[in-house]
């Protein structure tokens, strides 16, 4: 299943089946090039989060992923099977090189380039010294002239990405486009790929640290952002953010100063909290819901509050246990202890149930009101 679309300076598209991190199925890979539509700071301001009751049927769409610095302005759509890598007349030289920091990683670089001056060494050095965790054994690079890169990439492209594959230009534009930005840019979803951001799919929503700090679900709850969407809103599209946020945090780890912004909205560009929380999706990534348990005898018309820290987006599930022949009522209440935003559902005669997903508020109360049978109440929550 392919989505046709435009991009905006940004180029060549691989998509790939749904599945869990770190197993992905084969699909096309697919290039895009399009305009970069303007973007008004006004209309991107951010306002208060909400707590989300509804789908997540986002989380099922199919992961997407763009590679950078597209050079025409018409749009053009190239599909790439899948066994194009294979297929393509281009020699390779390099494999699996051992790096300096011990790390394995594949790089391959095509034989058009002098031995002398682009080398599969050079290039795994710099992808160890990229900031990265795990994932970087996963990966195989190919390095390659503009002119083959097009011929694997499709048409205009400078690189693409692809089932933890990277295919890249290996020189200097004239346009004064480097390397180095192109492989900052995929290696981000390559990250993204291997990180949750449960309920949703990190790839096209970003890892779960930066996209609670950039207040992604609440953006899209506002149709301000639109995860996965390669085409009209590719600049507002909070996987490809992701993506040029690690660029950027990268490169200031690198001490460059001078990196650009210009195929995003404004209003992704990263505040130093968001680049902070960029480097700890990368150096200690999320990985599951926070559990608590807690007990307590209420006592005839006792009501229970208990406090909730969602200082991340996700899911929120409540179950209240109660006495036999208790009729206790459960409610998830915000925090100004007045809006409830979802009540509880009897689960069988002695529990009652709550999910909801928090979307930018990062506080809430569990209100349990004592009715019917008095005796002990235990209730168990998980918070992102």
């Amino acid at each position: 299943m392919c989505r046709n679309g435009r991009l905006t300076r940004f180029l060549t598209l691989l998509s790939h089946d749904d599945g869990e991190i770190g197993r992905v199925g084969s699909r096309a890979l697919r290039p895009l090039v399009a305009v970069l539509a303007a973007v008004s700071l006004a209309s991107l301001s951010l306002v208060a989060g909400v707590w989300a009751n509804g789908s997540t049927a986002d989380a099922e769409r199919p992961e997407s992923l763009t590679s950078i610095h597209a050079r025409s302005l018409a749009a053009k759509i190239t599909v790439l099977r899948p066994n194009r890598l294979t297929q393509a007349e281009i020699d390779w030289r390099g494999g699996a090189i051992t790096t300096s920091t011990g790390e394995t990683v594949s790089v391959l670089v095509s034989n058009a380039f002098p031995v002398e001056t682009v080398t599969p060494e050079g290039w795994a050095e710099f992808l160890a010294k990229l900031v990265h965790g795990r994932e970087l054994s996963e990966l195989t690079m190919y390095v390659a002239p503009l002119t083959e890169v097009q011929q694997l990439c499709g048409a205009q492209s400078l690189g693409c990405y692809s089932r933890d594959t990277v295919v890249t230009v290996g020189e200097a534009l004239p346009d004064g486009t480097n390397p180095e930005e192109v492989v900052r840019h995929e290696y981000g979803h390559h990250i993204a790929l291997h990180r949750s951001n449960a309920p949703w799919r990190a790839v096209d929503w970003g890892p779960k640290h930066w996209a609670s700090v950039a207040n992604v679900c609440a953006r899209v709850s506002r149709r301000e952002a639109y995860p996965g969407d390669e085409g009209d809103h590719y600049s507002q599209n909070p996987g490809e953010a992701w993506a040029e946020v690690y660029r950027l945090m990268d490169e200031r780890k690198a001490g460059i100063t001078t990196a650009r912004w210009q195929i995003i909205a404004p209003s992704l560009y990263p505040t130093e909290a968001a680049l902070q929380a960029a480097e700890q999706d990368v150096l200690q990534p999320w990985t599951a819901e926070q559990r608590s348990v807690f007990r307590r005898q209420l006592r005839k018309g006792q009501v229970w509050w208990i406090k909730l820290s969602t200082p991340l987006d996700g899911t929120v599930a409540v179950t209240v246990t109660i006495p036999k022949g208790g009729l206790h009522q459960a409610a998830l209440v915000a925090s100004d202890r007045r809006t409830v935003m979802k009540r509880g559902a009897a689960a069988g005669q002695r529990q009652r149930r709550i999910a909801a997903t928090a979307c930018g508020q990062r506080s809430a109360f569990v209100r349990v009101t004592q009715k019917g049978t008095a005796g002990q109440v235990t209730v168990a929550v998980s918070t992102p």
